[in-house]
């Protein structure tokens, strides 16, 4: 018997894409959640951080607009991808909300930093077909440069959907003078090579497109002075990823921006406080 009152559960995003194309196979709607425990330097949707933005929906308001857009979803061999922010700071309604995908035939994606404990994942990836993992760096002081947190949970993360064989692909932000040093970039390599469950590497230029948002929430950002990695220095770290016989797509655009459609729910009181920045969900 269905258990309606899971589909009462509350969730807050930021916002909607209904044709996403980037975010996993075919055309997807991209849900993006609302809170991070990160705190990236080079983050693109700074406005996804605070856990009392954005707008509150429940499962089935969510599934309802979800529902609008089935059809072509599935006709494109699409389905539904939640980002964020961090999704898993919320992995109860997400959740609820990939169950509800599956019960409809949906196919769906979990874009993550894998900064979670395992209890809270292992029910969310029950009902997920395919992880995108970002890997900020694999060494732990440039990790801690770029998102003021541990790798540690982020690699047991990774080892654990290697255990369970879900199908993954690793996304990694090239970062002049940050991400891109030779010995980072083969370490991850290295690493991600012994992970038999990734289908694709992914890498990112650094792009600035977010920068402006810092500027209107009054954060200073970091990396003004920096710029994208030349087209030699990007096939450069695509060639490390392919000598480890890994498969390697090069995104033209980068760390992508999230598109803001309307999402028409109601407000609710704030489920979270952003004071709980950094802790694992």
């Amino acid at each position: 018997m269905e258990d309606k009152s899971s589909n009462q559960c509350v969730g807050r995003i930021h916002s909607l894409d209904s044709l996403g194309t980037l975010d996993g196979p075919g055309i997807r709607l991209v849900v993006f959640m609302q809170g991070c425990n990160l705190r990236c330097l080079y983050c693109h949707n700074p406005d996804c951080q605070d856990r009392d933005g954005g707008v509150e929906v429940t499962v089935d308001e969510l599934m309802e607009e979800i529902n609008k857009y089935r059809s072509y979803l599935s006709f494109s061999g699409g389905g539904v991808t939640v980002s964020g922010g961090e999704p898993f700071l919320q992995y109860k309604f997400v959740r609820e909300v990939f169950r509800n995908c599956k019960k409809h035939g949906l196919h769906t994606t979990l874009d993550t930093s894998g900064f979670v404990k395992l209890n809270a994942a292992k029910s969310v990836l029950n009902f997920v077909d395919l992880v995108l993992l970002d890997i900020k760096s694999f060494n732990p002081k440039i990790y801690q440069s770029v998102t003021k947190a541990s790798i540690e949970p982020t690699l047991k993360f990774a080892e654990h959907l290697k255990t369970i064989n879900k199908p993954t692909w690793i996304r990694f932000v090239l970062v002049p003078h940050l991400t891109d040093s030779p010995e980072n970039v083969e370490s991850l390599a290295q690493f991600v090579s012994k992970l038999h469950n990734v289908e694709l590497v992914e890498v990112l230029p650094f792009h600035k497109m977010g920068e402006y948002k810092w500027e209107q929430l009054g954060y200073e950002y970091k990396l003004k002075n920096t710029s994208p990695p030349s087209l030699e220095k990007l096939q450069a770290v695509i060639d490390v990823f392919k000598q480890y016989g890994l498969k390697v797509l090069q995104s033209a655009t980068g760390a992508f921006p999230c598109s803001a459609a309307p999402l028409y729910a109601r407000q609710r009181p704030s489920m979270a406080s952003d004071g709980l920045a950094r802790q694992l969900p």
